[in-house]
């Protein structure tokens, strides 16, 4: 059977303009990979949040933009260094990317993407690093036209260590990140589960946006914090229990009910959030070093020993 409809990944992207200028890129289903992004398009030119994880996708993108404004995209905003919404960044010629200290670390530090043996193979295209070459420690004012949009690092890791929002006040809209998966499983390995509820608890739901657009899923409004807030919980209970009674996190993965998240895609990333909640009990910060080999080895293993599907 040929694989090529997996190549063009479960659903087609799609454009919705969640306020008057202001568009959210969506591509289904969100699984691994699979990243939102989203622009403004403003009088001279274009701030995108985000790019995509491949050559095609990226592509895709941008063409997306083109349909909906000729103007440039000035600015690329990229709110954490995972591939997923910065391996695309190089394909914005011409472009100031924008992003957090630890955002350029991070993707320096990842260097060029990679699938096997933890994901299936993907088509990446020929993907060069651009990490964020204009940098903020706590954030910056970014104007689209008289439009004000707040950039802004969460303070403490959560879904990684570099995490930024972009918040648009008048609008009452929220580009997120992946400090929110709308329909996928929350994926922390990186960052903190505690700082990911701090995060949600003491930063997003204050602001009181009235659309989000999350890193992966369907635009969504506030009530989606408090169910990825239900998941970190869910999380920290489910290690404390374990922990105490001598399960290693994928032992503990494999004994443990999903109950009401096991519809969420992408389960097996509960093995590489429980490797941080364990971390996190042993006293480890928040972002501390873990061993992510080990860990992704063991999402592998709870996945019937099969790399991990990646639709990318």
């Amino acid at each position: 059977m040929s694989d090529a409809p997996d190549r063009e990944g479960p659903g087609s992207p799609r454009l919705q303009e969640v306020s008057d200028g202001i568009f959210a890129y969506l591509q289904p289903d969100g699984t691994w990979w699979i990243n939102n992004a989203g622009f403004l398009a403003g009088a001279r030119g274009v701030t995108s949040v985000d790019s995509c994880s491949t050559e095609r996708r990226t592509r895709a993108y941008l063409e997306s933009i083109r349909s909906v404004t000729d103007r440039p995209v000035r600015t690329l905003v990229n709110t954490h260094h995972h591939g997923d919404h910065t391996f695309g960044n190089y394909l914005f010629s011409g472009a100031t990317v924008v992003g957090h200290e630890g955002t350029r670390e991070g993707a320096l530090s990842w260097g060029l993407p990679f699938d096997e043996p933890f994901w299936t193979k993907v088509d990446w295209g020929a993907v060069e690093i651009e990490p964020p070459f204009l940098t903020y420690t706590d954030g910056l004012t970014l104007w689209v036209d008289d439009l004000r949009c707040e950039v802004r690092h969460v303070g403490t890791p959560a879904h990684t260590t570099n995490d930024s929002i972009v918040w648009i006040p008048e609008r009452r809209v929220l580009f997120c990140g992946d400090l929110l998966f709308n329909g996928g499983t929350p994926f922390l390995m990186q960052g903190s589960v505690a700082g990911a509820v701090k995060v949600l608890e003491e930063v997003v739901a204050p602001l009181g946006a009235e659309t989000i657009v999350p890193g992966h899923g369907p635009v969504a409004g506030p009530e989606l914090i408090d169910r990825v807030l239900g998941y970190a919980r869910f999380v920290q209970a489910t290690a404390a229990e374990a922990r105490q009674a001598g399960l290693a996190p994928l032992e503990a993965a494999r004994e443990t009910d999903l109950g009401p998240y096991a519809e969420l895609t992408d389960p097996e990333r509960l093995v590489g959030n429980l490797y941080r909640a364990y971390a996190e009990l042993d006293g480890q910060p928040p972002g501390a070093p873990i061993d992510l080999v080990a860990a992704l080895g063991d999402m592998v293993a709870l996945n019937g020993g099969r790399p991990l599907t990646c639709r990318a």
